[in-house]
């Protein structure tokens, strides 16, 4: 016997064995409704699973090792721009993601690069040879970035081969976000086709066209939805190469993806995996010997707060975790402060060493796929593929993703999936710490760079020219030549454009409205909490009360009780409180509230709330007693709060 080996020692136990002691503890309820749930992609997550049996496919990084720590450069001033990425890379960053003006992600910021010398002046001294750098442009902008970029790749004298940018060339990814193109579809494929030919005969080896599934993510999109789209895309672009005498080969190799991660740490880490594994099946299907796919991690933009943006600390660490894990190439965490406006080097620091913690400290990066075999996150990718895959034939059935987007079909499909998600936010079956969960409404305010915005081009400036070839617009860029005008301004409709949500924008919105309420009275509303009974009665529901008002910026007045109705009315009325609600144990209900309601209604009280949901007939006569509204877990606090700040 192995003495280092603790497994013999115990007894061995099977899932009957499990479930007759759940089933002893449930008493009769319902297995299903007490333990499992299921996720908004459909997916019942169960309490248990077993490990997963036979040989599993695994789902590992392009290249081998830790993934790159790539750091947004988006401050518009080229110079400063520079410093923040210099201390980055300093400061253990391995990579960077340069977002032009303009580029979607960029939320009004982003570094005003029109020229050559701008862009030498953003990355002068980052050493292009030695780090991953990923481009964001303005939509439809994509093509004469890449010529600016390999215009001072020439000017630096380095070989493009021995450089690792992401081009980020994404016309589907325009449509998606614009709803509009500047030219024909098929015109901006064939111009898609020449400038993925012209950099590859340039000797740039790395990702040409990236497929970006952030929109359908902001837009309300479920990992579903995401990955059908990515697929979706990637198939598309693929077409597209090749018709225009690409071999698949090159096509395939051109491709790289682009994900958000968020704080749903398993479905997060399931997707990562199950984008590797579908799109190698998509490569078997074309002929083709698998390749590990290159795939980019952002932290989700949709799961920022800008109330309490601390706690965004901890959903980036589940994020990056989870992506981490289920293999992405690099990773990109937003600042805590990204919500609220341009982060400052505080910020910045902190999303980069959250990775640098889970990297150095933790080591996660050590073990290629270590989350395989493990029956659950086994089960959930497996679901997530055949959904995915499902909802990726759908598309291609309605004639690929433009078609489908001009039908309808993808936008219908996430207004779908986002409706569900805002009711089940909207009653905190999806809970958000710090906006509708444990608000904080004397918070502090936070510190973010609001740059002025830089000043535009004088109109006789030179600009590329939009119908040059690509090896024109490079030598034209070396001549000092500017990108040209937004080309989104001039582009003519395609399909219905996707909106652009945060989860938290709701309860963001009550909290606005009550904040001007207290700049313009010099106090915020306020709803008394009439605490019944002894403290041990009324603590629980007198805390659900305190999260469910403040989480409107409703301010909650706690008390400990009062030894009668008269010390309990007298306390409202000092208050200055317009309305009331009564907080206590069923049993103190049945006892109390009905007179509590009626003496808090004499005293002046306009509207009595209660905390809870009674039984039919106790409502009917808190009704009567004067009890108008009821706050309960499960009710919709966005349109029973948005009443409470007008009755506050």
């Amino acid at each position: 016997m192995d003495d280092t080996c603790l497994a013999p020692a115990f007894p061995e136990f099977s899932r009957d064995d499990w479930r007759k002691l759940v089933d002893k503890v449930l008493k009769g309820a319902d297995f299903e409704k007490k333990l499992v749930t299921r996720a908004s992609e459909g997916i019942a997550i169960q309490p248990l699973y077993d490990k997963a049996a036979g040989d599993v496919p695994r789902a590992v990084r392009a290249e081998p090792g830790a993934w790159a720590v790539t750091q947004l450069v988006d401050h518009p001033a080229p110079a400063e721009a520079n410093h923040l990425a210099l201390v980055d890379l300093d400061g253990g960053a391995s990579g960077l993601a340069l977002r032009f003006a303009g580029a979607p992600a960029a939320r009004g910021a982003g570094v005003a690069i029109n020229t050559l010398a701008d862009l030498e002046q953003t990355l002068d001294k980052v050493m292009l040879d030695l780090i991953p750098l990923r481009i964001e442009a303005a939509p439809w902008l994509s093509r004469h970035t890449a010529a600016l970029v390999a215009a001072l790749v020439d000017a630096r004298k380095l070989k493009p081969a021995d450089v690792n940018i992401d081009f980020g060339l994404d016309p589907v990814g325009d449509i998606v976000r614009t709803g509009a193109s500047p030219l024909p579809v098929d015109a901006q494929l064939d111009r898609l086709a020449d400038t993925v030919r012209d950099l590859a005969a340039r000797g740039y080896r790395r990702t040409l066209v990236r497929v970006d599934a952030r929109p359908v993510h902001e837009a309300g999109g479920s990992q579903v939805e995401e990955l059908a789209y990515a697929l979706a895309t990637g198939v598309y672009y693929l077409r597209a190469l090749t018709d225009r005498g690409q071999s698949i080969e090159a096509a395939r190799d051109a491709i790289a993806m682009l994900l958000p991660a968020d704080a749903d740490q398993f479905m997060t880490l399931a997707k990562f995996r199950a984008v590797r594994l579908l799109w190698a099946r998509v490569q078997e299907l074309c002929g083709l010997e698998p390749k590990p796919l290159h795939v980019s991690a952002e932290t989700s933009w949709r799961m920022t707060t800008r109330r309490d943006p601390w706690v965004n600390m901890l959903r980036v660490t589940e994020a990056v975790f989870a992506a981490g894990v289920g293999g992405a190439d690099n990773v990109t965490v937003l600042p805590l402060t990204a919500a609220l406006g341009l982060a400052d080097e505080f910020a910045r620091r902190q999303a980069r060493n959250t990775q640098l913690i889970l990297l150095e400290e933790s080591n996660l990066w050590r073990v290629a796929d270590p989350a395989a075999g493990a029956g659950g996150v086994e089960q959930l990718t497996r679901e997530l593929c055949a959904l995915a895959w499902a909802q990726f034939q759908k598309i291609e059935a309605a004639g690929g993703v433009i078609a489908a987007l001009k039908s309808g079909l993808i936008q219908g499909e996430i207004a779908r999936v986002r409706a569900a998600r805002e009711k089940q936010i909207a009653r905190r079956q999806l809970p958000l710490t710090g906006a509708s969960e444990f608000p904080n409404i004397h918070e502090a305010p936070v510190e973010v760079l609001n740059p002025a915005a830089p000043a535009p081009l004088a109109g006789d400036a030179r600009r590329m020219d939009v119908s040059a070839t690509f090896e024109e617009l490079v030598d034209q860029a070396r001549a000092g030549a500017g990108l040209p005008e937004n080309l989104a301004r001039v582009a003519s409709p395609v399909a219905e454009a996707l909106p652009v949500h945060r989860d938290a924008e709701a309860f963001e919105a009550l909290r606005d409205r009550a904040d001007a309420v207290l700049a313009e009275r010099g106090a915020r509303p306020k709803v008394f909490l009439a605490n019944l009974g002894p403290i041990a009665a009324f603590t629980a529901r007198a805390t659900f009360a305190k999260n469910f008002f403040e989480a409107a910026g409703v301010e909650a007045l706690g008390n400990d009780g009062f030894p009668s109705l008269d010390a309990m009315t007298a306390a409202f009325r000092a208050s200055g409180a317009r309305i009331a609600c009564l907080c206590s144990s069923d049993a103190v209900y049945d006892e109390q509230a009905a007179a509590a309601a009626k003496a808090l209604t004499a005293a002046g009280a306009g509207t009595v709330y209660l905390a809870g949901r009674p039984s039919a007939e106790l409502e009917a006569a808190l009704k009567d007693a004067g009890v108008t509204r009821f706050a309960y877990m499960g009710a919709d606090l966005i349109a029973v709060l948005s009443e409470a700040i007008d009755l506050a």
